[in-house]
């Protein structure tokens, strides 16, 4: 049975949206879920061992990395629920600032990646562990250029270090998850230079904590949600960090 592509669902967004519009398009959309199994909609999380080398914190409180892995909807999603994230926002890294815009880089050819900034604090959380989270629960590291239902290089897995412990430690995970064959094909995510992350439109931010019923989200995202609270309870938080709350704040 076909799974629920994000290109096919969800290009409507800017129109859905607006509150009334996207109440009503919501209760039109809420039958399809059931058109498609859900346990077939993401891909299979696996346990993996954690990386051999990490990093160490430093004295500051906090720490920045960006990673891209599909959809930016789940992969914010899973992080706004792991303990020692402090924000996880949605947006577009790669390309330049004038192409950082929605209905661009779905074409495939603005360079960026969807992609998620990831603020926490190294000294509740390691990088490397996030990363193990990343791998393990956020996305498929082998598929190449896609992400389950979605093609294209803006879907691509990619890790934009903030600093260069931040690239060797993401190396060094790679290719220890190689050698040790822990996946059924190699792992593709490429280790990008740092790039510019342009935080992606506002309706696209918390998409998966406001939009739970959502059939994208039901039937790939929720998944990922269940896989992260299975395989590394220690890290989950049931309230998720949103991006709206940490506006509010300041």
């Amino acid at each position: 049975m076909n799974r629920a592509s994000k290109d096919t669902i969800r290009k409507r967004l800017p129109r859905l949206a607006r509150p009334a519009a996207f109440a009503a398009g919501a209760i039109l959309l809420a039958g399809v879920a059931f058109q498609f199994v859900t346990s077939a909609s993401a891909e299979d999380a696996r346990v993996i061992p954690a990386p051999t080398v990490d990093e160490k914190p430093g004295s500051g409180g906090t720490e920045t990395t960006v990673l891209a892995g599909g959809c930016f909807w789940g992969v914010q999603g899973v992080f706004q629920h792991v303990n020692g994230v402090i924000s996880a926002t949605s947006g577009y890294t790669g390309g330049n600032k004038d192409a950082a815009h929605y209905e661009m880089v779905s074409t495939g050819d603005t360079g960026h990646a969807e992609s998620v900034r990831i603020v926490f604090d190294p000294h509740k959380i390691s990088y490397g562990h996030l990363l193990q989270i990343y791998f393990s629960v956020a996305h498929d590291p082998t598929e190449l250029n896609y992400q389950g239902p979605d093609s294209g290089t803006q879907y691509r897995s990619a890790i934009f270090p903030t600093n260069a412990e931040q690239a060797n430690v993401a190396k060094a995970y790679i290719d220890q998850l190689n050698h040790a064959k822990v996946f059924d094909a190699a792992v593709v995510t490429k280790i990008e230079p740092a790039r510019q992350f342009y935080a992606a439109e506002d309706y696209h931010q918390d998409f998966l904590t406001t939009h739970p019923n959502y059939p994208y989200i039901v039937i790939n995202d929720l998944p990922k949600i269940k896989n992260l609270q299975r395989i590394f309870p220690k890290d989950y938080r049931a309230d998720p960090v949103l991006v709206e709350a940490n506006a509010s704040a300041n």
